[in-house]
């Protein structure tokens, strides 16, 4: 018959000074690897400034440390995804430029209709810029999203308006009334004039849903008024453009053709 006898244990107690040797020294909080090698993260936080600009400022400061051989500096965060951005808006901006540029010249088809459309472009890009400099906004992402969308509308209001243009100058012609400058004049004024109410009405209604956002608050707020200032500084001085400088470049570029 078998029998079990009780195990004593007993615990003894080793200071852990006899086990290692302990060091207070200064170092990284914490142990971190980057493809294979040890990595240690310097946070930065500014204000004031946009990211590219500061880390550009930044290189060239550092410029002339010595890195020992096995390490490298770089730059990341919020700056490694920005620079990623740029390199994708560098295809999507020419490309949507096109895609505007080929659906206006289908729409109108003429070159010389097409490159006036987006004569409203670049213009409405001077209200944009003093908006954003009015309320000290830096270039980013968002700003750039807000260019973009803005570009289109231009485009589209531009087409309106010459589409005003010629309906008012086939109208003269049909009823012949086109016998001299002064008459291409009275026809350009009188399809300008009719379009001074539908543009009016369409910049109130891109005010109305777009300046609201300006003076929002919370959690995004940030991200959409840099998107809608650009647009809101550029519905206004593009408004200027299309009922001022549409119909001056539309009666020259007719009266060439008048004189012809």
């Amino acid at each position: 018959m078998a029998t079990t006898q009780p195990v004593s244990m007993r615990i003894i107690q080793v200071p852990l000074g006899e086990l290692t040797d302990i060091k207070i020294v200064r170092g990284p909080t914490q142990i971190k690897s980057e493809e294979g090698l040890l990595a240690s993260y310097v946070y930065i936080d500014f204000s004031g400034r946009d990211v590219g600009g500061y880390v550009e400022e930044a290189k060239k400061k550092v410029a002339s440390l010595k890195i020992p051989e096995g390490y490298r500096l770089e730059w990341s965060g919020e700056y490694e995804y920005l620079v990623k951005t740029h390199e994708r808006l560098k295809l999507v901006i020419p490309l949507t430029a096109l895609i505007i540029f080929v659906l206006i010249y289908f729409n109108t088809k003429s070159a010389t209709k097409t490159i006036i459309v987006l004569l409203a472009v670049p213009f409405s890009l001077v209200g944009s810029f003093w908006l954003l400099y009015i309320l000290n906004y830096n270039m980013s992402i968002a700003v750039w999203v807000g260019i973009i969308a803005l570009a289109g509308l231009d485009a589209e209001t531009g087409v309106v308006m010459l589409l005003y243009l010629e309906l008012a100058y086939e109208k003269w012609k049909k009823e012949g009334k086109l016998n001299s400058i002064n008459d291409l004049k009275e026809a350009v004024m009188y399809g300008a004039v009719k379009r001074i109410r539908p543009k009016i009405m369409t910049v109130s209604v891109i005010l109305a849903g777009l300046v609201p956002i300006m003076f929002s608050h919370g959690t995004g707020a940030d991200v959409m008024k840099r998107i809608a200032a650009p647009m809101v500084g550029g519905v206004i001085t593009s408004t200027i453009l299309e009922l001022i400088i549409y119909p001056a470049i539309y009666m020259i570029w007719k009266g060439r053709e008048f004189r012809k």
